[in-house]
């Protein structure tokens, strides 16, 4: 008898030691900005592996960045993932998010140290990829149009309604093709350019890989997007051909950073130092991401676009990191393009 009270003691124990580390783990607010596939492998794999349950929310770039300004007085994300960084460092610019230096950043390629030193650790990087762009050869071909090389390339009239790119208020992509333009050519010759570019775009999409999807499916013939995107397309069976601009072109650092007054830091710490191992980076392939994984011992996919391999002009994320900066452009853009917009 008594040893069956023992064992019942010990049963309950453990089923209330159980319970309390199910409880231990608790909650992660996160908001990804990548495409949906890896957010959704990302955040099954984390609570397989912490028994951490995350609540996630698919936001682009520009859309987070609004949405933790307006919630800055009661933060409702512990922590965001991925998506490009020009509106991570102008989170961290303002303070809305907190400085953290992950026993892992030893572990990180340079450009992704760079990126968190200049933003004293409030963001830090997770991946880089080069803009350009993706077109379907076989519209192509079917409607006699020549491979569009070069930004200029895409100004013909042949290519009027014929391509897509998204609203640089909503994406972090099409923002850094703004502020690509922008340096390559200087505001002035870039906005003009734009609005040249205006009578060709069919449409200006929410998400920044949206343009090269829909010319995988046949519904545009160009999609203005980060390559790896374009790449993920043709991986997938898509008659889709990647194109890195011959003047040059603008890249970014995708990032992530911990929300400031976070409700579960603890947990925001723990998926931070687990997306830059690089165990967790070399399986982005498995969902079909092919960017340049920021971890050095992490595994890059044979499909990725490689820097080495494209004229990338010297992006200066400190300068179109700066909140004002990009109000400002944003403003203009608004004015000049987005009111004209077809």
């Amino acid at each position: 008898m008594k040893s069956v009270q023992i064992a019942a003691t010990i049963l309950a124990a453990g089923i209330s030691l159980s319970a309390y580390s199910a409880h231990a783990a608790g909650n992660l607010n996160l908001i990804c900005s990548a495409d949906v596939v890896i957010c959704e492998m990302m955040k099954d794999r984390f609570e397989k592996e912490t028994d951490i349950t995350v609540n996630m929310v698919r936001l682009s770039s520009g859309e987070t960045y609004a949405k933790v300004r307006a919630e800055a007085r009661n933060p409702k994300t512990d922590i965001w993932w991925a998506g490009t960084g020009d509106p991570h460092l102008q989170a961290a610019t303002e303070g809305l998010t907190q400085e953290y230096k992950s026993p892992v950043l030893d572990q990180l390629q340079d450009w992704a140290k760079k990126q968190a030193e200049s933003a004293n650790y409030r963001t830090v990087g997770v991946y880089a990829g080069a803009l350009g762009w993706g077109y379907n050869t076989d519209l192509l071909k079917k409607k006699g149009l020549k491979e569009p090389k070069c930004w200029a390339d895409l100004l013909d009239a042949s290519y009027k309604g014929e391509i897509q790119i998204a609203n640089p208020n909503s994406s972090g992509t099409a923002y850094t093709a703004l502020a690509t333009l922008v340096q390559i050519m200087g505001e002035d010759k870039a906005f003009d350019y734009l609005s040249k570019l205006n009578a060709n775009v069919s449409q200006y999409t929410k998400s920044g890989s949206a343009p090269v999807k829909a010319a995988a499916r046949g519904e545009t013939t160009i999609g203005i997007v980060f390559m790896h995107d374009a790449v993920a397309q043709t991986v997938e069976g898509f008659p889709v051909t990647s194109v890195a601009p011959c003047e040059g072109t603008g890249y970014e650092i995708g990032s992530m950073s911990i929300i400031k007054g976070a409700k579960n830091l603890d947990n925001a710490k723990k998926w931070y130092d687990w997306a830059l191992s690089a165990d967790v980076q070399s399986h982005m392939k498995d969902a079909k991401s092919f960017q340049l994984p920021s971890n050095k011992s992490a595994e890059v996919p044979k499909e990725s676009p490689k820097f080495e391999d494209i004229k990338l002009i010297d992006y200066d994320f400190k300068t179109y990191g700066d909140p004002e900066k990009r109000k400002a452009l944003l403003s203009r853009w608004d004015k000049d393009i987005g009111a004209k917009a077809n």
